[in-house]
């Protein structure tokens, strides 16, 4: 077979088994990389030995690093670390660092390597998680917007942005022992200068060009431009001395900021998910099954290690910055694994022989089985946390950080509405109320949230509002009516459960994050539950009708028909009924239609 044509079968053969085990790890509900994984390895040259040009494989598979990490430059928010700044920041960098330092100290002992530099190198490997995986679950859960969401994202982001610099300094450490701090900050000052000209370029340069090329309207210029632009920043850096993949997300960044970022990421989004999928193939080629078969007890002992180890890491950590402890758990849990990008780090540093192949294989190894029990963790966490209330001095343990840590001066604690939740929705809730006159105490747990409430002098309570201790606080017993708007359906039950305990007579608002927990909730003792996005679909009905010539009479009629079809059957005898007009029964509802009906446009 002619070398050209050998290429192309073999591209067609890798990204073939991708496919396949892709797809039945997505059946399975398991990562879609470990689909990839599996698929290099059954065709690479330690399976069935199908590919032949594994170099030049290899070499193709670094555009997918490249366009992974510049699309995470081009989908990098500033805003979105802002939330939560301090944990991130702060605890993010700690957590990095101490990884670093604690698996140096143990791999220099036990023998894993034979210099301090490479336990370094294999710190940073080990300290940074999985962005995408972690994600995918959070979302597929609801629970992005919920404490311990925005706290993980948070870390996550910032391990995402060190892995830049450990790409940079990577090459530094290749060095001889005696000058390996003079290359170090050699890196860190080319990085600087790098990173100067970049902010100038993305100032000054980048956004007219991509004016100019968006003026031809010329789909396939763009695409082009955008290519050249990310490739060709990746091999100024590769010249450099830095790395192919922190050019790319340098690249990234420049763009993240111009009005074409939104439109440029739709566009390298196919070409980042082909390459991509040809890396994670590539490294499921360089797996050798034998290898992991033999070593199979060292491998579960190290995901075992590493995944106790990081979680012992975080959970203080977050703690430190004054979240609590459940939150601190289910942080620690998602970010106990190692991340898809530590493949990117791994391969770097057996090419320049901080590793050893055999620890470079254990690596790989440990990576995808960490990378595949972190989704199950994430899903069992409310079941592992309902087995530890029913426990004592467990439950005792749980809530030993959920104290109140701070209560407004401002507050009136008798006839007040209580709102659990300072997100979007909650500050609609409390606009309305406020404009009302009612008395109102805000629950809220985010030190940035609490100072907005600080500023806009309004009543609130610093704690977790699914404390018994912090709803004792709060007088539940004698509050007029309580919204819950967490955004967290385990603290919502949770809160829903202890306030009525307390108050069996409350009159309860909560939101339902999915269909499951309508019930659990109104069998909890809630007098309404709205599910968001089904209100937001009978709001866009109701415009979309109106617009085609209905009477507003027989659309509300229709609209009134269908929710109580809807919540009828879940909706206990104690609960309100719904008024005949269309119109909600409790207007603290109003705003969290309003925000889905927002999104849902």
């Amino acid at each position: 077979m002619q070398e050209d044509f050998r290429l192309i079968v073999d591209l067609v053969t890798v990204l073939a088994a991708a496919s396949v085990g892709g797809l039945l790890a997505a059946g399975l509900r398991l990562p879609v990389i470990l689909g990839y994984l599996c698929g290099g390895i059954i065709v690479g040259p330690s399976g069935l030995g199908l590919i032949k040009e594994l170099i030049q494989v290899e070499t193709l598979a670094q555009f997918g690093v490249a366009f992974l990490l510049f699309a995470l430059g081009v989908e990098f928010s500033l805003a979105q670390l802002k939330k939560v700044q301090a944990i991130s920041l702060g605890g993010g960098g700690l957590q990095i660092l101490l990884t670093i330092a604690l698996t140096a100290i143990l791999s220099c002992t036990v023998g894993w390597v034979t210099t301090p530099i490479q336990g370094v190198f294999l710190g940073a490997i080990l300290s940074l998680s999985s962005t995408a995986v972690v994600l995918r679950s959070l979302i597929e859960g609801n629970e992005i917007d919920s404490v311990h969401g925005q706290v993980t994202l948070g870390i996550l982001i910032v391990q995402d942005l060190a892995l830049g610099l450990m790409l940079a300094v990577l090459p530094a450490l290749d060095s001889p022992p005696e000058v390996v701090g003079a290359a170090v900050l050699k890196a860190l000052l080319v990085t600087a200068l790098f990173a100067g000209g970049a902010i100038a370029a993305g100032i000054w340069l980048i956004p007219p060009l991509l004016r100019a090329v968006a003026s031809t309207e010329s789909r396939e210029l763009f695409v082009l431009s955008v290519i050249v632009l990310c490739l060709g920043i990746a091999l100024l850096t590769e010249h450099l001395g830095l790395s192919i993949e922190m050019g790319a997300f340098v690249a990234g960044l420049m763009i993240s900021e111009v009005e074409y970022a939104d439109q440029t990421l739709s566009y390298v989004e196919p070409l980042r998910d082909v390459f991509a999928t040809l890396f994670f193939a590539a490294i499921g080629m360089l797996i050798d099954p034998v290898f992991l078969w033999q070593h199979l007890e060292l491998i579960l002992g190290l995901v075992a290690l590493v995944m106790l180890g990081k979680f012992l890491i975080v959970v203080p950590l977050v703690q430190l910055f004054r979240y609590p402890l459940r939150v601190a758990i289910i942080a620690g849990l998602g970010l106990a694994q190692i991340g898809e990008f530590s493949f990117v780090l791994a391969s770097e540093g057996q090419k320049l022989g901080l590793v050893s192949r055999q620890v470079y294989l254990l690596i790989l190894g440990t990576t995808a089985v960490t990378l595949m029990i972190t989704p199950f963790l994430l899903k069992a966490t409310p079941l592992v946390f309902k087995l530890m209330e029913t426990v004592p001095f467990l439950q005792n343990w749980l809530n030993q950080t959920d104290i109140p840590q701070e209560i407004s001066d401002s507050a009136i604690l008798c006839d007040h509405v209580i709102v659990c939740g300072y997100g979007r929705v909650g500050q609609n809730i409390v606009n309305l109320l406020q404009t009302r006159g009612y008395r109102l105490l805000v629950i809220e747990q985010s030190e940035a949230k609490l100072q907005i409430l600080r500023d806009r002098k309004i009543p609130y309570l610093y704690g977790n509002c699914a404390s018994p201790l912090v709803l004792e606080k709060a007088a539940v017993e004698k509050a007029r009516s309580m919204v819950v708007v967490t955004g967290d359906a385990m603290s919502t039950r949770l809160c829903l459960q202890r306030a009525i305990a307390i108050a069996p007579e409350l009159d309860i608002v909560a939101r339902a994050s999915k269909d499951a927990d309508i019930d659990s909730l109104y069998q909890l003792g809630a007098r309404e539950v709205v599910h968001p996005e089904f209100e937001a679909s009978l709001e866009l009905s109701t415009h979309l009708l109106l617009a085609l010539g209905e009477t507003s009479q027989a659309v509300q009629s229709e609209i009134m028909e269908v929710r109580r079809s809807r919540y009828a059957d879940l909706r206990p005898d104690i609960a309100c009924s719904l008024p005949q007009n269309g119109a909600v029964p409790n207007p603290a509802l109003l705003p969290i239609i309003e925000l889905e009906q927002d999104k849902a446009s």
